[in-house]
């Protein structure tokens, strides 16, 4: 059992902390996820006072071992978080010096909360960056999948909501990947971005023992200490780009998912989602709702609001630090978790979705999709664009009033519209011929489509081999 005892810096004080106060002020209960890096950063910095005869190494031993003892408690659920100890830093600092004894007290010797609360935030974010990143390669290797295996089903394109042009389904389902590499891109920036270690800044001014920062930050994984010890502990924006990052994502996620609700619908069933992805209704027997996506889409105003939250936390702040940082922490979490809960349950989603290729082709042909083929065709009759686009809405107009789509007009028909007009117009606007001559790169035709998808899992494969 943990004994309570005076607060650790509680020597400058005639009154114990009000209790309404200890519960107000304290970040501990949203920072249990923090206990590992900060007995790794503790670990690392006790071994360079040794190493630099601040403290002995005997001394040093004991503390190490103690803090591999309360390593073991948190990760066997008997360490107890108690309000009164404010933050992790000083919970797993008491829980050592009660198992070391008053060597522990030496532990803390050329550091500060400030340094160690903004070094355990890196740390942690860090780690979490490297999950997110392995997770967006696995929603990107499904959405390759899922472009491979239906890489012939033609699907309406649309503008405005309403058809537009004849697309690959492939080719509208790998816009996803894209968005998902420059998500990917924006957290690898993020990541290196936090390649200088701030352990060693101390409260504000650095140390006036003869610490090597070097050597702490070698060993726990960054490239070099931080210029500015001033900066150092006043900075937090990695936390706010990663709301920043995480909402940029978030709004992606959001997209797909809209489109996997509107396409999943009885209206259009151009997708058929998993039966374990979806939820039924209370009062009606039929119904299938693709609930997961939906709630997945209203998880974005949280994502949103949470980068406004931590621009609004330090927007002003004097420097260095100040107890509105710690404020930093719920928002970022819950970005974090929500991300990482989303990317998990979005990947087996896409990769148990079926394709209804017959229902996306009817679509297509249903909407006029092929106007604009139409019009590209009488361009090559040496049609000016302007004319062309012109005769074609006419021919629309003519097809809508007698209800015929336009492949299911006469020559004669058409030729009411144009003298130029021959037999192979019909060639020029079926729905295959319509997509495979959009080669131009980046394009819908299956032939850079394909080439597409090479050019991605060339990208997932650099990228994996990276990571």
């Amino acid at each position: 059992m943990q004994e309570k005892k005076e607060k650790l810096w509680g020597g400058r004080f005639d009154l114990p902390t009000n209790k309404l106060v200890e519960e107000y002020t304290a970040s501990l209960l949203v920072e249990p996820r923090l206990a590992p890096f900060d007995i790794q950063g503790s670990v690392v910095h006790c071994t360079m006072l040794a190493n630099q005869k601040i403290i002995d190494k005997n001394e040093a031993d004991i503390i190490i071992k103690a803090l591999g003892q309360v390593k073991e408690e948190i990760q066997n659920n008997t360490f107890i978080f108690d309000t009164a100890d404010e933050d992790i830093h000083m919970a797993v600092e008491k829980r050592m010096t009660q198992i070391a004894g008053s060597v522990g007290g030496k532990l803390h010797t050329a550091r500060s909360r400030n340094d160690q609360t903004t070094l355990d935030s890196k740390m942690h974010m860090r780690a979490t960056i490297k999950v997110i990143l392995e997770q967006i390669l696995n929603l990107q290797n499904e959405i390759i999948n899922q472009a491979l295996k239906n890489i012939t089903a033609i699907m309406p394109g649309y503008t405005h909501l309403q058809t537009a042009q004849p697309i690959l389904f492939s080719h509208w389902i790998m816009a996803y990947f894209w968005m998902l590499s420059r998500d990917y891109s924006r957290f690898v920036n993020l990541y290196e971005r936090m390649e200088e270690c701030p352990l060693g800044a101390a409260a504000l001014g650095g140390t006036t023992f003869d610490i090597d920062r070097h050597f702490c930050a070698r060993e726990l994984g960054f490239t070099k200490p931080t210029e500015n010890s001033i900066d150092s502990v006043s900075d937090r924006d990695h936390m706010i780009e990663f709301t920043s990052v995480a909402a940029m994502c978030f709004t992606h996620l959001s997209r797909f998912c809209e489109e996997i609700i509107l396409f999943s619908s009885q209206d259009l069933k151009f997708i058929e989602l998993s039966d374990d992805f979806c939820t039924g209704s209370s009062i009606m027997p039929q119904k299938k709702n693709p609930d997961v996506a939906e709630k997945m889409r209203g998880k974005t105003g949280r994502m949103y609001g949470n980068v406004m939250a931590m621009l609004t936390i330090m927007k002003g702040l004097p420097l260095a630090y100040n107890t509105d940082m710690s404020e930093d922490k719920a928002q970022v979490y819950d970005s974090m978790d929500t991300l990482v809960d989303s990317l998990n349950i979005l990947t087996p989603m896409i990769e148990k979705m079926q394709i209804c290729a017959e229902n996306m082709y009817k679509a297509a042909v249903n909407g006029f999709s092929n106007a604009t083929d139409m019009a590209d065709y009488l361009v090559r009759k040496n049609i000016p664009f302007r004319e062309a686009h012109s005769i074609v809405g006419k021919a629309v107009n003519y097809c809508i009033k007698c209800k015929k789509m336009l492949e299911e007009l006469s020559i004669e028909e058409f030729r009411q519209f144009n003298e130029n007009i021959q037999e192979d117009i019909y060639e020029a606007i079926a729905l295959q011929t319509c997509v495979d001559a959009r080669n131009s790169y980046g394009g819908t035709g299956t032939k850079v489509v394909l080439e597409q998808i090479e050019h991605a899992k060339e990208l997932l494969s650099r990228n994996k081999n990276k990571s």
